[in-house]
């Protein structure tokens, strides 16, 4: 968490996506293949429904207060900053302006409640967006939502000003001008340069108010706001309680919200399950095992079970016998009476712990689990930096000993839920920018693992073997006395030589010399080639052949045939390699006993520092982890799993770069070439000598995918910049620095009466309509609202 204090200088491209980074605590959301189309793809839907109890208006009831479980209470109502959060959402999702909101397939849709139109009216010589505002809009001071405000929050979010502490501006520094239109619900928005992802500006917009000094932006807005424009106002926080309230909006000239309050009640993930069954909330987030147990309760429901029979079949009561019970009851009231007082309290226990189980499973009967898959998938990511990943050879050998499908399986199968692996790391099935460019890295196989790690010199009985020239004893001891000086010499001669005619190690994550926009021929072989200076070592003949096939594979899938149209005529065709795009002729290490399968190189074990999260709730990610693990295991990767708490785990561990492997997540979001960016930009060297990673934690990352990103962000032709966002996903696949392992399930708790909420999947919440289903007596009133 970012403390106020000392203003934080990022860069433009620095955006924190709109859901800040779903970690694997979930605590703390494209290639173009032979016969697939991004449209067949974007038209197939989402992979699950959004499951969220649809009910027309008409039949929610009037009135009522919903609580709503949240992991803490915002410490932030300021979306801009750093430490805002999915709380910090939620509020401005139920209080502010939303321009463009996300229907069930993650696309995004103007929102009538705030404009007429919004639609790019000009293209030279520069982009104009005309916003049409909706003549009722005003905030809750009564002053109409206009120009000013547009400008304001342009102006603070621009990167100009670094007196606002902003933790996201992408788009409002390509803005130019902010200007009214013909009357005051016109706003025309002027771009110094093209941007695609325009509709992501100005969601949430916040009144100028909040935006029109730094004071108020850094500081006021982070305990309150000074005018709303929503279905519901900000009424109270109260720390003590951990309850947020909200109430209905008076001057909210939308259809007005169906409750009277929604509470935002702060409930850990582990004790959602005791707030549950103490009927304490009305709609939480919940992880499998409450979901289980929710399923339980109304199993026995069903089946005419009360609580207390339910517990004496499966809760507290089940492990008492008939002999066990009498045979206590005899303690109990036997002549000794020392004994007899301590069974008795046991006794008194146990009947305590029935009836609370009895109680639980009676009340927990009144929810149902609504389930979807939500917009964000968890990954395996690694570390690329230093170590054996920063060998492509490997991260390729990593990826390629993992069963996708049988780990996505493993999570979501059990609940009923959709478990084709995402084949994408820019969007999720149903998204428009939607294909499947796991292609450009290709699918489990043992045998192709085994034979990257071998070209990458990691074999069996590696461990023991001495690098080449080694000697052992006083002799090398004397060897290496002698020639200590010659050898520093030589290495810096060797330095400067290196430095004037190839790229040093150093440029681990530079590439070679595309230029946007251009068609290019075949990747080359070698230093000059496309993605040189991806490894940290110099690359052998037959690595450079297996880069430069992988790198062909996925600029096919690139561009189809366009890329063989502009290959030279001297220029072989690429007749495939096998798998993943081992060497040819490469061939797996012969099969030998598993106690000597652990593979190592020049004296050192192959070993991957594996951290994981420790705490309540990331059960499913340890699970994951153990089976990684294992298949890992197979190909002879070693592991060192290491969990750590919650807290600790990105702080002090994924942001700084301490670890090799983890699981951990991002959310989709509609504006890809905004949002993704700086996930996977390629880590720059910081003046000390750090690199400065934005969001890419894996610090994998190439020149060639940065141009692909910015060429996306930067033409205004939707399917144009579909084909580039999809260009760039098969390129991130190549580099295998993050390998998508399942879309996360999302599971809801919801009173069975609530109405209009649940498991939105990508859908923006409605606010206005959540509400509790009227009772068959009340069907036939006429609804107020």
């Amino acid at each position: 968490m970012s403390q106020v204090g000392a203003p934080q200088r990022r860069s433009p491209r620095s955006r924190t996506l709109r859901s800040v980074a779903t970690l694997t605590t979930a605590a703390l959301a494209v290639t173009v293949l032979a016969g697939c189309s991004s449209d067949e793809d974007g038209a197939a839907g989402p992979a699950a429904a959004q499951d969220s109890a649809p009910t027309a208006r008409a039949l929610v009831d009037d009135g009522g207060t919903l609580r709503w479980a949240v992991d803490a209470l915002p410490a932030t109502f300021n979306a801009f900053q750093a430490d805002a959060d999915a709380a910090t959402g939620r509020v401005a999702g139920a209080v502010l302006p939303a321009l463009h909101t996300l229907d069930e397939s993650g696309r995004p849709r103007l929102n009538p409640d705030f404009l007429e139109t919004a639609e790019v009216v000009e293209t030279e010589p520069r982009q104009v967006v005309l916003y049409k505002l909706n003549q009722q809009a005003v905030w809750s001071d009564g002053r109409e939502i206009g120009a000013a405000d547009f400008v304001a929050q342009w102006r603070a979010l621009s990167g100009r000003d670094t007196a606002y502490w902003t933790a996201r501006n992408a788009g409002y520094e390509r803005i130019e001008k902010i200007e009214k239109g013909k009357n005051d619900l016109e706003v025309r928005v002027t771009f110094a340069k093209p941007y695609a992802d325009w509709r992501a500006l100005f969601t949430p917009l916040y009144p100028k108010q909040v935006m029109g000094s730094p004071n108020s932006f850094n500081d006021s807005a982070r305990t309150t706001l000074k005018a709303t424009a929503g279905p519901f106002l900000l009424s109270k926080v109260d720390r003590r309680t951990g309850d947020l309230t909200l109430t209905r909006n008076p001057r909210w000239w939308g259809k007005p919200a169906k409750l009277d309050s929604l509470v935002l009640r702060a409930v850990p993930r582990a004790d959602r399950e005791a707030a549950l069954a103490g009927g304490k909330l009305d709609l939480a987030d919940i992880d499998r095992s409450t979901a289980e147990r929710i399923a339980l309760a109304l199993k026995d429901a069903g089946a005419g079970r009360a609580g207390a029979e339910a517990a004496r079949l499966h809760g507290p009561g089940s492990a008492i016998t008939p002999g066990k019970a009498l045979r206590s009851w005899a303690l109990a009231h036997g002549e000794d009476e020392e004994l007899a007082a301590e069974v008795t309290a046991a006794r008194a226990q146990n009947e305590a712990a029935v009836a609370r189980y009895a109680a639980a499973q009676d009340t927990l009967a009144g929810y149902v689990v609504r389930k979807s898959l939500e917009p964000a998938y968890t990954q395996l990511s690694l570390n690329g930096e230093s170590g054996p990943l920063a060998d492509e050879r490997v991260r390729r050998a990593v990826a390629r000993a993992i069963d996708r499908r049988e780990l996505a399986e493993s999570v979501l199968k059990p609940l009923g839920l959709p478990s084709d692996p995402p084949g994408s790391h820019l969007a999720l099935a149903g998204q428009a920018a939607y294909a499947d460019s796991s292609d450009a890295l290709g699918d489990q196989d043992t045998k192709e693992a085994r034979a990257l790690l071998a070209d990458a010199g990691w074999v069996p009985g590696g461990a023991q073997k001495k690098p080449a020239g080694t000697k052992a004893g006083a002799e090398a001891e004397k060897k290496t006395a002698r020639t200590d000086a010659k050898k520093t010499e030589e290495a810096d001669s060797k330095k400067k030589a290196e430095q004037s005619d190839t790229a040093s190690d150093d440029g681990l994550y530079i590439v070679g010399d595309d230029k946007p926009g251009e068609l290019r021929a075949a990747p080359r072989i070698g230093p000059g080639g496309p993605e040189a200076g991806t490894r940290v070592l110099a690359p052998a003949p037959a690595a450079a052949r297996e880069s430069a096939a992988l790198l062909a594979r996925a600029e096919a899938l690139d561009t189809g045939t366009r890329a063989a149209a502009a290959a030279p005529a001297n220029a072989k065709p690429d007749k495939g390699v096998a798998g993943a795009y081992a060497p040819l002729g490469s061939a797996a290490p012969a099969a030998v006993p598993a106690a000597s399968q652990a593979l190592g190189k020049d004296g050192k074990a192959l070993s991957l520092r594996f951290v994981l999260p420790s705490g309540p709730g990331s059960e499913t990610l340890r699970a994951v982890g153990d089976r990684i693990v294992r298949m890992l295991d197979a190909v002879g990767i070693r592991t060192e799993v290491t969990k750590v708490s919650d807290e600790s785990f990105f702080k002090d561990h994924i942001a700084s770069g301490d670890y090799d492997l983890a699981l951990y997540s991002w959310p989709a979001s509609a504006y890809p070439a905004t949002d993704a960016r700086p996930i996977f930009a390629k880590p720059e060297p910081a003046s000390d000598g750090s690199l400065l990673v934005e969001q890419n934690y894996s610090r994998v990352g190439t020149d060639r995918i940065d141009q692909l990103f910015d060429q996306a962000a930067g033409t205004l032709d939707e399917e144009e910049a579909g084909d580039l966002i999809r260009q760039a996903d098969a390129r991130i696949w190549a580099a295998a620095g993050s390998i998508p392992l399942y879309q996360r399930p999302q599971l809801v708790a919801a009173r069975q009466d609530v109405v209009n909420a649940g498991a939105w999947g990508f859908a923006a919440p409605r606010y206005q309509d959540i509400g509790f289903k009227k009772s068959e007596t009340t069907k036939g009133s006429p609804s107020k609202h």
